[in-house]
């Protein structure tokens, strides 16, 4: 980087581009539509891709690493991948829900839950299996609060 680059100036402009202005670049660095999400996301990518495409992205073997690894930890299954793996609980651990008076215990397996000796693939399932209605099976269990942190 040399005193004269023009690319700090650039991410530090995108903090006050309009959104309409965002989306623009977007298509421009990416040829494609921007997706859906918020301001700070667009930002984010934003900045990556304009720092990526002046410096240089990431080496091949780095994106091969990263991707084998994204292998080992969720065998390609993208449903997996949307569940950060540190959030998961623990193998083994019992989850305890009372339920109009009745105890519930779930053991989390490799492969998901285990409720009353049946295997099931979220708490989702198994908190509609309980109540008979939909609800978030991470809420459902205390394993997230419903309500957004400040």
């Amino acid at each position: 980087m040399t005193t004269h680059d023009p690319i700090p100036a650039r991410l530090a402009a995108l903090k006050t581009t309009s959104t309409p202005d965002l989306k623009a670049q977007w298509r421009d660095l990416f040829d494609s539509e921007p997706p859906p999400f918020n301001r700070r996301y667009l930002e984010s990518r934003l900045a990556y891709r304009i720092q990526e495409l002046a410096y240089g992205g990431l080496k091949p073997e780095t994106v091969k690493r990263l991707e084998a690894l994204g292998e080992q930890l969720d065998g390609g299954d993208r449903k997996k991948s949307r569940v950060r793996a540190d959030m998961m609980p623990i193998v083994g651990t019992r989850l305890i829900r009372e339920w109009q008076g009745v105890e519930h215990v779930v053991t989390v397996t490799a492969d998901g839950f285990d409720w009353q000796g049946r295997p099931y693939k979220s708490l989702s399932a198994i908190a509609r299996a309980i109540t008979g209605t939909r609800w978030n099976g991470w809420v459902f269990f205390g394993l997230k609060n419903h309500r957004r942190r400040a």
